[in-house]
């Protein structure tokens, strides 16, 4: 009987002896696929490379950055302007927020002296008690200007009416009127401002403090920490002739 044939091998169990044991022309072979790839490779990581300007002349080269340089200055310019821009517009705001805040103090200031709100602060409480002859109205008007010129920011007598500059006294039988308002003795004026400047402008010689004395009456001068103006005057709005009037 004839030998059976031994079953010839696959290609996939050729391929996998061949790359065990490679042959010297397989080997060969493979060095040059490397190389080939190798320098594949290289030539698309040069092809990447931005190779604008390898073709320009040296004075092309100059002309680029000269230009460059120009737009960099440009560019400084605008910031510097813009800069500038920014400092002006903060210095307008902050000029701006000043004249406000000096406006709203300027208010403030001409409200306490149009007597319209309460005032709080340092100052004096002056006490005139008359003797057998009643306050002279001239001293006490003399008395207010002294107060005034010696800056003071509120005045306030008896607790009931806040002096200002158009305040009128009048002579009453048992007392004076203040703006309309009778108020009896002992008179109490309360002043708010610095405590030894208004001392000073009720007890220089001949003075208010010295006027009074010599009509009978005993003054008192205290100089406070703090002292609370209340009263208050409203403002009085302009009436208007309603249609049918002073005809």
């Amino acid at each position: 009987m004839p030998e059976p044939e031994e079953p010839q091998p696959s290609g996939r169990a050729r391929l996998l002896a061949a790359m065990r044991r490679p042959t010297r022309g397989q080997a060969i072979v493979g060095v040059l696929l490397m190389a080939v790839g190798f320098a594949s490779i290289t030539q698309v990581r040069s092809n990447e490379v931005d190779n604008t300007y390898s073709g320009y002349r040296e004075q092309d080269l100059i002309d680029v950055l000269s230009g460059l340089a120009a737009t960099t200055q440009r560019a400084e310019t605008e910031i510097a302007r813009l800069e500038s821009t920014r400092q002006s517009l903060q210095s307008r705001t902050d000029s701006r927020q000043a004249a406000v805040a000096q406006a709203q103090e300027r208010a403030d200031t001409l409200a306490i002296l149009a007597g319209q709100v309460p005032v709080t602060g340092p100052g004096v409480r002056i006490t005139i008690t008359p003797g057998e002859a009643p306050i002279d109205i001239d001293t006490m008007l003399d008395m207010v200007q002294e107060l005034r010129a010696a800056f003071a920011e509120a005045i306030e007598i008896n607790g009931k009416v806040r002096v200002v500059a158009q305040t009128a006294f009048e002579d009453a039988p048992n007392g004076m009127y203040v703006d309309g308002q009778l108020l009896e003795p002992p008179f109490v004026v309360d002043v708010i401002g610095e405590p030894d400047t208004l001392a000073g402008a009720m007890s220089f010689r001949a003075g208010p403090t010295e006027s009074f004395e010599d009509d009978g009456a005993s003054v008192q001068v205290e100089e406070l920490n703090s002292i609370d103006v209340t009263s208050v005057r409203t403002v009085e709005q302009p009436r208007y002739a309603q249609p049918g009037e002073g005809q």
